[in-house]
């Protein structure tokens, strides 16, 4: 094998990968409305918005009142500026692989074809359908509010996944209590309620094949034991809209966050953190566009989260690139603790490359959590993908199968624990009678 060129080596193994399921454990698909009707809904990605944007485009030429063609083609109008980006490769794939565009650019010459060839609008769910088996999905998990009904679709494909950033978050603002009395059927007053009221919402979760808890957390939040007496008071007032002082706030942020922890223990949920974003960075941004992350982030904050519920898996994605190390290093220690995808602004393949070398080389095999597509629509989860598996592809083919001596098939084996038995085996059950989702 040390005589075969290793672009040679990635290329097979990525030709192998491409004919694999996909099993994808995190998306913002809507399960209603799964694949585009229009190709704006395409275009109107924030990483294409935010981009164009970043280049000169003004915000009010992809207004929401616009009309769905005209904000296409002014987007189009700044496409040859992001042609560089990894984005835009995907944004070419899409076109290519599902609406057979024939061109290599996408231009204000031929936006008008592509919108015509991506007009589905008359498809429906047969257009679902058809994205689907193309791309070869096995699963896609959602991103749901806790209130969301989890009616209306196949909950064995697309998988709900309970998302509680407002229940810790914005338990102050009226509406998020509102919401949790009439998810719940519990008329919360205080503490006790608060915290039957969040049992309910997991019970249906989870009969409804939750197989995950999720949250998305800013980079000063740290997460410690909260007991009942210090929290008791701040969460009333919190109910009955009286005003909080900001250790207040905090003692609610963390007493909410510690119950849902101890819920996703008695349920036997994963527990996604996604740590880092600073929202509403530049308020003059496209929406989607506006939130990034500080670098002084540390997963020491959640020591004591990762010490106290070591029955708990948590799946980990943290959004600064240089945070990667850390990861690794809190995955390497802790049982429970798993590297989970490239996020956001580290998901481009130079990030993605030296982030995988690294957990490869680092943190047993059975740890790995690849990829996961945080996709909008379906048709951008095959192009995330196989950018992934590209750099996976090439990664074992210098490191592993090179460097290290390992066969074609070793590294094929490695390649599935690493995009689809592991992602299976963590996210495959839940319930108060499954088994814990990690043994090591």
């Amino acid at each position: 094998m040390n005589n075969i060129p290793a672009e040679r080596l990635a290329r097979e193994l990525f030709e192998e990968m491409a004919r694999w399921p996909i099993f994808d454990p995190h998306t913002h698909i809507d399960p209603h409305r799964p694949a585009a009707r229009h190709f704006d809904e395409i275009l109107g990605y924030h990483y294409y918005t935010e981009l164009a944007h970043a280049t000169g485009m003004p915000v009010d030429r992809v207004a929401p009142e616009l009309d769905p063609a005209t904000r296409a083609a002014n987007l189009a109008e700044y496409l040859d500026r992001i042609d560089s980006t990894v984005q835009y490769s995907w944004l070419l794939e899409i076109a290519q692989s599902f609406h057979g565009f024939p061109h290599d650019r996408i231009t204000p010459r031929t936006i008008g074809e592509l919108l015509e060839r991506a007009d589905r609008r008359h498809e429906g769910a047969a257009w679902d359908r058809q994205v689907w088996q193309a791309s070869r999905l096995e699963a896609v998990f959602l991103t749901n509010e806790f209130d969301d009904p989890l009616e209306g679709w196949d909950t064995s494909a697309y998988i709900p996944c309970l998302r509680t950033d407002d229940l810790v978050l914005k338990l102050d603002q009226p509406r998020t209590i509102e919401r949790l009395r009439a998810a719940s059927g519990v008329d919360v007053q205080d503490y006790a309620g608060l915290r039957a009221a969040i049992g309910r919402l997991f019970e249906r979760f989870v009969a409804r094949g939750a197989r995950a808890c999720a949250i998305s957390l800013p980079p000063d939040f740290a997460p410690h034991p909260a007991t009942p007496r210090r929290a008791v008071t701040p969460i009333r007032k919190a109910i009955h809209q009286m005003d909080l002082r900001p250790d207040e706030q905090e003692e609610i942020r963390r007493a909410v966050f510690w119950m849902l922890a101890e819920f996703c223990a008695e349920f036997h949920l994963p527990f996604d953190l996604m740590i880092g974003p600073i929202r509403n960075v530049y308020p003059a941004g496209v929406p989607g566009g506006r939130d990034l992350f500080d670098r002084r982030v540390s997963l020491y904050d959640y020591r004591e989260l990762f010490n106290h519920f070591a029955s708990v898996t948590f799946p980990v994605s943290t959004l600064a690139p240089d945070a990667a190390a850390e990861l690794v290093a809190y995955a390497w220690i802790f049982p429970n603790v798993l590297p989970m995808g490239h996020w956001w602004y580290a998901n481009v393949p130079a990030f993605i490359a030296g982030d995988l070398r690294a957990r490869l080389q680092a943190l047993p095999k059975i740890k790995l959590l690849g990829y996961y597509s945080d996709a909008y629509k379906l048709e951008f989860i095959a192009p995330k993908f196989n950018m992934y598996r590209r750099v996976l592809a090439e990664v074992l083919a210098e490191d592993v199968i090179r460097g290290r001596g390992w066969s074609v098939d070793q590294a094929l084996q490695l390649a599935r624990l690493v995009l689809l038995e592991n992602p299976r085996r963590v996210f495959g059950g839940a319930g108060r009678d499954a088994s814990p989702t990690l043994t090591i």
